[in-house]
Parts: C-alpha cells; structure tokens; sequence
C-alpha cells in the first residue's frame, strides 16, 4: 500500500473556483473520510487523486511520486462509483475479471483473485450470474471485488452506499469497515453523510465551499469542532446554536438571552472573558440536554415549550421553543412529554460550546 499526499491542491472549472489549497496527508493503511453538503469540493478532489479530472494548481503524491501528469491506469489506483457500472451482459466472474484481462494476467492468476475476492465478498454463489440477477448490496459487492483483484495501492470511494436503503446501507458500511481491517489497504472516501463518515473513517476532512474546514478523528470533530459549521454538520440530531450576550455579575460569566440564562463554568471562563459584553453562539447538543431534576440548579437550566415530540423507541427527540431559539432535546424514551407541554431542561455545563459571531470560529 501507499500514502497519498495532496499539496496546495485547486481546481477551477472557468470562474468557479471548486477546490481551494488542499493540504492533506492519507497514511499507509488509513481510511479518510471526506464530508461534506453538496459543492464542497470532496468529489473533485477525489476525482483529480483517481485522474478523472485535470489539476489546476498543487501536487498529489501517492507513495511519494507526482502523479499529476499521471493517465489514471498509471497510478495503481482503484475507484468504486456511486453507480455500480457492471457490464450488463457480462456474468459476476466477467465483470471481476475484465480489469485483469485487459492488463493482460494469465487465466490462473485471474481465476485466482477472482475467487479470492469472491471469498472475503461472500459472492462466490454469484459469480455465473449477470448483474440484473443480483440485489443492490449483492451489485455492490461485485463492484467492491472489481476493485479488490487490482490489488491497488489506494482504493477510491465515491459515495458507494448512496443507492443503497437504509438498512442495507448500516450493513454495508459493517462490511467496508471489516473489508479495510483485513485487506490493511489505504483508502479515500467521499460521502455526504456524517453518519457514514463518523463510523468508517480513521480520520474525517469535512469540506465546505472547497475548503477543507477541519481534519481530525472523528470523535475529535464531535468534541473539539474547529468552527460553527463543523459543529453543526458532526452530530444527528445537529446542534443546537443560540446567540447570547456574555455579561459578567459578581465575578461570575453569564451567557444570557430571551428565555435562556445560564452561568458560563469556570474552566471556560479564561477563554470567554475577553468577549464580556459582546454577543457569542453558544452551541447545545440535543444528548447534552435532559429534562432538569430538583437537583440540578437554576444556572443551568431553563424553561422550553414542547412544539414536536418525535419517538425513537431508543429516546424520544423533542422540539423545543427556548423564547424565540427551536432547540432540539435527546430525552430517555421514558419522558412522558406531549406537545404544548412547558418544562424545564437542565444542560451539561462540560458539554457546552461557544463560536465567534463574525469568524464562526470556536472560542
């Protein structure tokens, strides 16, 4: 396997500017995510790693060779699409195989991979058949197995799960995890879902508007987000953000606004005291907020009124009105809430957030 490094990385197609100085570094045998909304640029930049797309300005190293001049057969790479792409009238074994037989491998060492891809696939019952006698999942799979008989150096996902139902999707992504744990291969993958990325990535670069905003483990991004955008697009349920004034009372930080006045804590208070009088986005995760107790004291805790009450089986989510803010509460499945309901909802003071108006950067 290989390392992949991106340097100073743009592309631009006429005056849109797509992919703005990537830096990035993927080790040997990791598996990076990248993440992001629609346009962020995480699918050009795959696509200028695999070749498909012209670099503008910057280098992509893999296994420290340029390879930006590099037609895509060259790199020693291989690419799994959104769509399957099979041969329709080609069987499993034939779709597999082309790859191979177009570099020119002898039929033993073709037979070879094939089967054993198959084998880690658990395909081998499929490979007489043609690609309209097979599942989603099972297409998947195939179009997996073409990718592994390359024996690449990087492996390259384009939203692979994306046609794919929920259910089959949390299955497939237990089998990409497993498929990486034993091939040890090096691995780029672009998704839109922060699920996905959070569970299959050893690292996830989330993107937005062609920058790379953070890069870091994911429950790295969960706990230390970098900036407000980061914040809110790692978590489902997303977090829940209010603009408040900071004022300082009797040696205490408080963070306050229509309907919500809380204490800032004191490990926060080194960071938050310049911004005394000024207003702040505080940010909230629904997981982080329970209905309050007779212990839980008045700093911390604040009174809402239920909109929508949405019942997971595994904790119910309700929709909160905190004055004018809609806050969203991760509650214990037990709650008894019903909409129209006022009640009081206590927060985890070591869980809290603060970001930066203007720069949305993280205090």
């Amino acid at each position: 396997m290989a390392q992949v490094v991106i340097r100073s990385l743009n592309k631009k197609f006429d005056e849109v500017h797509a992919v703005k100085d990537v830096n990035l570094e993927i080790r040997d045998k990791e598996f990076v995510v990248l993440v992001g909304p629609s346009g962020c640029g995480k699918t050009t930049t795959l696509r200028m790693v695999a070749g498909l797309e012209s670099v503008t300005s910057g280098r992509i190293l893999i296994d420290d060779k340029v390879v930006n001049d590099l037609p895509p057969m060259d790199r020693d790479i291989a690419m799994v699409f959104q769509n399957y792409a099979l041969y329709p009238h080609m069987s499993v074994y034939d779709n597999m195989a082309f790859g191979l037989k177009m570099r020119k491998f002898d039929r033993a060492e073709i037979g070879r991979r094939v089967r054993e891809a198959a084998d880690i696939l658990g395909i081998q019952d499929y490979l007489q058949r043609k690609p309209r006698q097979l599942s989603g999942g099972q297409r998947q799979r195939v179009a997996l197995g073409r990718a592994i008989v390359r024996h690449p150096q990087v492996f390259l996902f384009d939203e692979p799960l994306s046609n794919l139902d929920a259910k089959l999707r949390v299955q497939m992504r237990v089998e990409l995890k497993k498929l990486h744990e034993r091939l040890g291969t090096t691995a780029m993958y672009v998704t839109h879902d922060q699920v996905e990325a959070m569970t299959l990535g050893d690292r996830v670069v989330v993107m937005k508007d062609g920058w790379v905003q953070q890069v870091g483990e994911p429950l790295e991004l969960y706990n230390q987000p970098a900036n407000r955008f980061v914040a809110g697009f790692i978590g489902s349920p997303a977090m829940n953000f209010a603009t408040v004034r900071l004022t300082q009372n009797n040696g205490s930080l408080w963070a306050g606004s229509e309907g919500m006045h809380i204490e800032v804590p004191g490990e926060l208070r080194d960071r938050l005291d310049r911004y005394a009088g000024r207003d702040v986005a505080l940010g909230i995760r629904p997981e982080d907020l329970r209905i309050a107790s007779a212990a839980d004291p008045a700093e911390l805790s604040f009174d809402a009124a239920v909109e929508v009450v949405e019942k997971l089986g595994s904790e119910i989510l309700l929709d909160v009105a905190v004055g004018p803010t809609m806050m969203v509460a991760a509650v214990e499945p037990t709650v008894p809430a019903k909409v129209h309901d006022r009640l009081r909802l206590a927060l985890n003071p070591q869980r809290l957030h603060f970001f930066d108006i203007e720069t949305e950067a993280a205090i």
